[in-house]
């Protein structure tokens, strides 16, 4: 199982970090010790004074493929869910002021909280939405922090898909974290995080 990251995905979040919009996906990944399933709650590393949340739609692969058309991307996954992909703020501004990757701000032990996922089919059924048109919103202790929708997205779950598995053979089960909007901010011990698709609440995470 393989965990793939799209950074700087909204347009608002790479101004609030004064970063350009890109002219294509920009892909990082993180390894299956990040992950936090079943409500876990996620420990301050030591490393970092500054760990922010970015509250992520994601896409599990359900077919295997390489290469993918995006006109049939669609294909290759059928459900959505909610992550968080927790970034070391501070250790990744030192990083990328020496030109240097991200891991160690991303991908460490804990970072991707993972919450439960809903088919697309039923996100129709009960939401009355598209895959283009899919709101979610993240609460910190009961005040809502970041705000999105997947029509906000510079790149399409299609075209990421068919992006990524350009470079790398996509597989059963593979996880896609596509991107946070404004508002990341910092968590500190004691925060109840808890993440939403419409009313729905796909997430929840107790920071310590």
């Amino acid at each position: 199982m393989k965990i793939f990251c799209v950074g700087r995905n909204y347009g608002a979040h790479a101004v609030e970090l004064g970063n350009a919009v890109p002219e294509n996906p920009v892909i990082f990944s993180k390894p299956d010790t990040a992950l936090i399933k079943d409500g876990a709650p996620f420990y301050l590393p030591d490393f970092s004074n500054d760990v922010h949340h970015e509250v992520e739609l994601v896409i599990r692969i359900s077919k295997m493929g390489k290469k993918i058309q995006e006109k049939f991307a669609r294909n290759y996954f059928n459900e959505i869910g909610l992550g968080i992909d927790f970034t070391a703020r501070d250790v990744q501004s030192e990083l990328k002021a020496k030109g240097l990757p991200w891991e160690l701000a991303k991908a460490f032990d804990g970072s991707a909280p993972l919450g439960s996922f809903i088919s697309l089919d039923s996100v129709f059924d009960t939401e009355k939405q598209e895959i283009e048109n899919i709101a979610f919103h993240l609460t910190k202790n009961g005040e809502t922090m970041q705000k999105g929708n997947s029509h906000d997205m510079i790149f399409s779950f299609e075209k990421i898909v068919s992006f990524v598995s350009n470079y790398f053979t996509l597989k059963v089960g593979d996880l896609i974290y596509t991107g946070t909007p404004a508002g990341v901010g910092k968590v500190a011990i004691g925060d109840r995080l808890e993440g939403f698709i419409a009313d729905k609440k796909m997430l929840e995470c107790e920071v310590k």
